[in-house]
C-alpha cells in the first residue's frame, strides 16, 4: 500500500505498523515515495518533495523543517546488525525493537552492510526485500518521509552477495592499465548493487600501494599515483553514469604507507610527499565527479585524519574544490576518543570530527546511540555551530535528492536475482585475463599445447574458489567456511580448455610429484589465503616455505611447469624466484579459471603489465620505482626490484619506432601532446601498453629519475604499426618548491626536460 507523502502528519503514531505488514507490502511491483511516478505528481505540497523544484531550494525548505534530533540522524550510518537479531552483532531477521531504536529514537538516516552483513537468506532477491523493507521502515516512522540511503562495500562486484559475480581485486585491475575497462565494471557493479536496493557503493581506492606488509595493499590500484588516479577515475565515472549508486573515493588521506605496515597504525610523511605522491590519486578520482569521500581511519604526521581540518576541509573542500558527502569508516569517530584519545567524550569526539569536516558517522551496532547523544549534546553545547549541522545535513539530503530517494526509494525484489546471479560473468572474465601478466617464459614454454597428453594441476590455489577471491567476498575476511560460491577455479579452467585430454587434479604435493613425473607438464598455483585489513598484515609477506619447496620438487622432474601466483600482493618469491614460467593471476575473483587458462594456452595473448613493483626481499619496504635518488652505492641501495614496474611479457615482440612531440615547447600549465609509433613485430596479435615518462635533468627539489605521465593500450595484429598519441597536463609534473620543511606550493619549473617512451626520447622545454 503506497502512502502520499504531499503533506507529511506531525505524529508518528499513526504511521507505525508491524514489520511484518511492511514486508508484506513489498511484494510485487517496486513502490515510490508518493505513491505516483515521478513523471506524473503535481508539483504540490512541500518543496522538498517536489522532484522538479532545484536542488537547493528542496535542501533548504526541508532543513527549515527538521528538529535537531533528526538533523543529527542524518549525519549517522548504523550498520545493519544494528535492526537485526539481537541487535548487535547476530544478523538474522529484522527485528521490530531495533528498528523503532535506529528509526524512531535515534532518527537514523543511513544503513549499511559491511563485510559479511547479508541478510539471513543471502541472495540477490532476500538483499532486496531486506532493503526494501528497511527503507519502508525508515520513511514511515520518519516525521518528514525522509528514505535513507543504503552503503555497501561492493569493491570487486557485489562482493558481498552469494552468486554475484566477483571481478577482480583492484589490484589486479591495476595490471590492466585499462581506464576503459574499470569504467565498465564500475558500471557494471553499480547496475548490481541497485538491484539490491543499494544506492552507495564504498568504492574506489584511490590509496597508492607501498607496503606489501600491509592487509589492504591489493585494495589498490597502483604505487603510481597517475596510474593509480586515471584507474580510480574509471571507476568513479563508471559507477556513477546512471545517476543512481554514488562511489566513494576513499581513504582520504596516507592511509596506505602506514609507519610499521600494520593496518590504521600512525603515518608519517612530509609535506612535500603528501601534496605531490599521495593526493595527487584521490583528487582526479574527486575531479570525475565522486559523491562522496571516505576518511583514513589512520592517523597522518601525528593527527587523527578524522581529527584534521587540515584535511578534510582546508585540502579537499577549498583546495580540491569537492561539495559532497564526507563519511567516515568504521567506528572512526568514537576512535578519536576511545584509541587515540585526543578528547575526553565521545560528545567531543563528535565535535571533533564534524568540525573537522566530517558529515556522516559510520557506526558499529553499540555506537549508535552514544553517536547520537555526544552529537546533540555537542550541538546544544555550543561545540558545533548550528551552521556546521546544517551543512553537513545538507550535503546529505542533497546526495539523497539526486539518487532519487526521495521519488524511487525500493527496488522491483523479483527481478533481483535475474539483474545479479551470473550477471557480466564475460566482463569479469575478460577483466581477469587483462589482468594476467608473465613475468618469466623462459624457451618460450608458453603457451602450452591443448593437445599435451597429460597435465597436472597441482598447488594449494589449484581449486579454491576462496583462494582466488580473496578477501571481501561474502564475509569480511573472505568466504566463510561451509558457504557454497560459485566460480571457474584453474583446475575447472585448465580442464575445459583441454576438453578430453587427460588433464589431473594433484592436491598433495607428494601426488603432484608422482604424476608429473609422468606427465607432459604441470601446472602449480601457488599463493595466499584470503584475509582483509588487519587479518592479513603480514611481517613476512612471502610465499610459503612449503609452496617454494613443492615448485623445486616439480622443477626437478625435468617437466614443463608452471607456475601461477594468486595472491594479493607481490609476495617474496623465496627459492620460487628462480621459476622458469611465472604468471601472476593476482586476485581474479569467479572467473580466474577461465582466464588463467585462456593465456596458460594461448587463447589470450597476455598484456598484464606490473601496477607495482615486485621485491626481492621483505626487507625492500616501502618501494615503488618514484624512489628518490642518494649518494649509497651499496647493493639495492637504489630501485632494485626482482620485477620493475610496468613489467610483463607478451607471446609477440614489440618495438616503438618512434616518439614526437606536436610542440617542443610547452607553458606551465599547457598541455604536452606525445605521439609514440609502435609496432608488432611477431606473429601474433597483442595489446600492448604504451607507458609515457618524464625526466626532470635537473632540479632543485628532488624528483625520481622518471615520472608517469600517461600511457595509452593499443592493438596491433602481427606485423602492424600504428601511431599513438598520449596527452597529458604538465601539472602531473608539479613539485612543492621550498626547503625540507616543504612549506611551498607545488608548481611546474620552467627548463629542460625529457618525455620518454619505449626507449625513445624527446626533448621539451616548459616556459
Amino acid at each position: 500500500m503506497a502512502r502520499s507523502t504531499q503533506h507529511p502528519p506531525s505524529g508518528r503514531g499513526a504511521r507505525r505498523r508491524p514489520l511484518a505488514l511492511a514486508v508484506a507490502l513489498l511484494a510485487g511491483a517496486a513502490l515510490t515515495l508518493t505513491g505516483t511516478s515521478s513523471a506524473t505528481a503535481a508539483p504540490t505540497g512541500p518543496v522538498y518533495l517536489n522532484a522538479k523544484a532545484p536542488a537547493e531550494q528542496r535542501v533548504g525548505d526541508l532543513l527549515r523543517r527538521m528538529t535537531l534530533e533528526e538533523k543529527v540522524g542524518q549525519t549517522a550510518q548504523a550498520a545493519v546488525v544494528r535492526i537485526q537479531g539481537d541487535c548487535m552483532w547476530s544478523g538474522g531477521d529484522l527485528t521490530e525493537r531495533c528498528m523503532k531504536e535506529v528509526f524512531d529514537d535515534q532518527e537514523i538516516g543511513s544503513i549499511l552492510s559491511g563485510g559479511g552483513m547479508p541478510p539471513k537468506v543471502n541472495t540477490p532477491k532476500a538483499w532486496a526485500e531486506m532493503t526494501n523493507a528497511i527503507q519502508r521502515y525508515a520513511i514511515e516512522h520518519s516525521r518528514l518521509r525522509i528514505p535513507l540511503i543504503y552503503g555497501v562495500d561492493a569493491v570487486h562486484g557485489h562482493n558481498n552477495v552469494i552468486g554475484a559475480t566477483k571481478t577482480p581485486q583492484q589490484l589486479g585491475l591495476g595490471a590492466t592499465w585499462n581506464t576503459g575497462l574499470v569504467r565498465e565494471l564500475g558500471a557494471s557493479t553499480s547496475e548490481a548493487v541497485k538491484a539490491t536496493g543499494v544506492s552507495w557503493n564504498f568504492a574506489p581506492v584511490a590509496d597508492i600501494s607501498r607496503d606489501t606488509r600491509w592487509g589492504r595493499y591489493y585494495e589498490t590500484f597502483a604505487e603510481d599515483p597517475i596510474l593509480a588516479g586515471s584507474l580510480a577515475e574509471g571507476f568513479v565515472k563508471g559507477s556513477e553514469d546512471t545517476g543512481a549508486v554514488s562511489a566513494t573515493v576513499k581513504h582520504f588521506a596516507g592511509y596506505s604507507q602506514p609507519m610499521n605496515g600494520h593496518d590504521r597504525t600512525e603515518t608519517h610523511v612530509d609535506p612535500r610527499y603528501l601534496r605531490d605522491t599521495i593526493l595527487p590519486a584521490y583528487k582526479q578520482a574527486i575531479d570525475a565527479g565522486a559523491d562522496t569521500v571516505m576518511v583514513n581511519s589512520g592517523s597522518l604526521n601525528g593527527i587523527p585524519a578524522h581529527a584534521s581540518k587540515y584535511l578534510l576541509t582546508d585540502v579537499l573542500r577549498k583546495d580540491f574544490g569537492f561539495k559532497g558527502v564526507v563519511v567516515s569508516d568504521w567506528d572512526d569517530v568514537r576512535a578519536l576518543q576511545t584509541r587515540f584519545h585526543v578528547v575526553g567524550s565521545y560528545a567531543d569526539a563528535a565535535a571533533k570530527a564534524l568540525n573537522a569536516g566530517v558529515d556522516m558517522a559510520m557506526l558499529p551496532p553499540d555506537a549508535v546511540d552514544g553517536y547520537t547523544a555526544g552529537a546533540r549534546e555537542a550541538v546544544r553545547d555550543g561545540k558545533v555551530s548550528m551552521r556546521r549541522l546544517d551543512e553537513a545535513v545538507a550535503r546529505v539530503l542533497r546526495l539523497k535528492m539526486k539518487l532519487g530517494l526521495f521519488e524511487n526509494p525500493f527496488v522491483d525484489a523479483s527481478k533481483a536475482d535475474g539483474a545479479v546471479l551470473g550477471a557480466d560473468k564475460d566482463l569479469a572474465a575478460r577483466a581477469a585475463t587483462e589482468s594476467m601478466t608473465l613475468l618469466r617464459n623462459e624457451g618460450n614454454v608458453l603457451p602450452l599445447n591443448k593437445d599435451l597428453g597429460k597435465v597436472v594441476v597441482a598447488g594449494p590455489s589449484a581449486d579454491s574458489v576462496a583462494n582466488q577471491n580473496g578477501g571481501w567476498t561474502i564475509g569480511w575476511q573472505g568466504i566463510p567456511a561451509g558457504v557454497d560460491e560459485p566460480g571457474v577455479t584453474v583446475y575447472e579452467g585448465v580442464k575445459a580448455a583441454r576438453g578430453d585430454a587427460e588433464t589431473v587434479l594433484a592436491m598433495d604435493a607428494d601426488e603432484a610429484v608422482s604424476e608429473t613425473e609422468g606427465a607432459d607438464a604441470a601446472v602449480v598455483v601457488v599463493g595466499e589465503k584470503p584475509g582483509a585489513e588487519g587479518e592479513l598484515d603480514s611481517e613476512n609477506p612471502s610465499l610459503a616455505a612449503d609452496q617454494q619447496d613443492l615448485i623445486d620438487r616439480l622443477e626437478k622432474t625435468g617437466k614443463p611447469v608452471v607456475v601461477v601466483v594468486v595472491a594479493s600482493r607481490p609476495i617474496v618469491l623465496g627459492s620460487a624466484a628462480d621459476a622458469k614460467n611465472l604468471l601472476m593471476a593476482w586476485l581474479p575473483g569467479s572467473e580466474a579459471g577461465t582466464a588463467v587458462a585462456s593465456v596458460l594456452f594461448g587463447d589470450a595473448n597476455p598484456s598484464g603489465r606490473l601496477p607495482v613493483s615486485w621485491p626481492k626481499t621483505v626487507g625492500d619496504q616501502p618501494m615503488s620505482y618514484l624512489q628518490l635518488p642518494g649518494t649509497n652505492g651499496g647493493p639495492s641501495s637504489n630501485y632494485d626490484p626482482l620485477f620493475p614496474f610496468g613489467h610483463g611479457l607478451s607471446y609477440t615482440t614489440y618495438e616503438t619506432r618512434g616518439l614526437t612531440l606536436a610542440s617542443s615547447s610547452v607553458a606551465k600549465n599547457g598541455t604536452v601532446r606525445a605521439s609514440v609509433t609502435v609496432a608488432n613485430t611477431g606473429s601474433r596479435t597483442g595489446t600492448l601498453v604504451v607507458p609515457v615518462y618524464v625526466e626532470r635533468p635537473v632540479s632543485s627539489v628532488l624528483v625520481a629519475p622518471r615520472r608517469l605521465a600517461g600511457f595509452a593500450r593499443v592493438d596491433l595484429a602481427a606485423g602492424q604499426q600504428r601511431t599513438v598519441e598520449v596527452a597529458f597536463p604538465m601539472s602531473r609534473m608539479a613539485v612543492t618548491q621550498g626547503d625540507v620543511d616543504g612549506s611551498g606550493t607545488p608548481s611546474v619549473s620552467s627548463g629542460a626536460y625529457k618525455v620518454v617512451s619505449g626507449g625513445k626520447e624527446a626533448a621539451l622545454t616548459v616556459r
